[in-house]
């Protein structure tokens, strides 16, 4: 069987990082990349030295290229990576996308969800939205473990993370450096965020469940810090905002049936907190998961990523979720074999 055949659209951190690892490892090559810094070579991008595969920044050139897969790291949302998406399927490439409201479009894009789900399947491909969160840590993991309780009750979650290593672009949409009153307006007004895909790992657990939901709602609240602190793209004073407290409850009749928690800072550890990834389920029996530091989300996206790759090429054709999947293992051997394996 011939090597497993990639192509990298969008080559920022995550993407790159992607292909980094992808280089590592047998049995799967990156055969194109498409890039906005036309005609470089990939190495260049990945700092591993020439490639002799050429970064162009015409999508329809590079997709004519024979692959299996595509591997779409453009945006967050759902509506940006729809195009990337469509013109992948309509080429007859399988796809893994991180936004992250690709986790589980059927949440707030219902519509887009169906139409990629009927291109995917007209066209024999499988797409697939993944991630450490939303993906894995706060919707998979939970599922995962309901499968030893006999009754579920209630689900709380909480994914604690220090945004020390992220870039301006994060630290805004977080409101870390503002005031109290700068981040109550920028809440108000969208520009700050807080974390994406809330809406996403909690449709996908009551889906798994069989739970229907009335309603979501989400809350934002500054975490003020009462130290100086810094990174290389920010300084925050004593009685700024140093992260966003972000928490999302999915609710039925009124009552909270699933509450997530996602407070992100930087530099927790400067007033005692510390890091992880903590699952508490009531039921029977109650189930309580904790993880301590939390799972890295940059590696971690990367290789829940690279490791779907041969479950997505063997899935059935169209629009699926992580909860449709075989769970993720890590892929350390020859990406080919396994393909033979799941033949067989």
């Amino acid at each position: 069987m011939e090597n497993i055949r990639v192509i990298l659209w969008g080559l920022g951190a995550m993407g790159s990082g992607i292909g980094k690892y992808l280089m590592e490892k047998e049995g799967i090559e990156i055969v194109g990349a498409i890039e906005l810094k036309d005609g470089i070579d990939l190495g260049e991008v990945l700092g591993t030295g020439k490639t002799g595969i050429i970064c162009k920044s015409n999508a329809h050139e590079v997709l004519e290229i024979p692959a299996d897969i595509v591997i779409i790291a453009t945006s967050s949302f759902t509506r940006e990576v729809f195009p990337h998406i469509e013109k992948s399927v309509k080429r007859g490439l399988n796809v893994i996308c991180i936004a992250e409201e690709m986790a589980y479009p059927w949440a707030q894009e219902p519509e887009l969800a169906e139409k990629m789900d009927r291109m995917a399947r007209e066209n024999s491909v499988t797409v697939l939205g993944t991630g450490i969160n939303p993906g894995f840590v706060l919707d998979l993991l939970i599922i995962t473990l309901t499968g030893a309780c006999a009754r579920v009750d209630k689900i709380k979650a909480a994914r604690v993370n220090d945004l020390s290593p992220f870039g301006p672009t994060v630290m805004k949409g977080q409101g870390v450096g503002t005031s109290p009153e700068e981040f109550k307006k920028g809440v108000e007004e969208g520009s700050i965020v807080g974390h994406v895909g809330f809406p996403e790992s909690i449709h996908m657990i009551a889906d798994a469940l069989g739970w229907e939901l009335d309603e979501i709602e989400e809350t934002r609240e500054p975490i003020i810090t009462n130290v100086y602190r810094e990174t290389p793209h920010v300084k925050v004073e004593p009685g700024m905002v140093a992260g966003c407290k972000h928490i999302a409850f999915g609710k039925k009749a009124g009552k909270t049936l699933i509450a997530l928690e996602h407070p992100q800072q930087i530099h927790p550890h400067m007033e005692g907190q510390e890091t992880g990834d903590y699952v508490w389920i009531e039921g029977e029996p109650n189930i309580n998961v904790a993880n301590k530091p939390e799972v890295p989300g940059g590696i971690g996206t990367m290789a829940v990523t690279i490791n779907m790759i041969p479950k997505v090429i063997e899935a059935k054709s169209g629009l699926l979720s992580m909860k449709d999947l075989p769970v993720p293992a890590a892929v350390m051997g020859d990406f080919r074999n396994l393909i033979k394996k799941q033949e067989g």
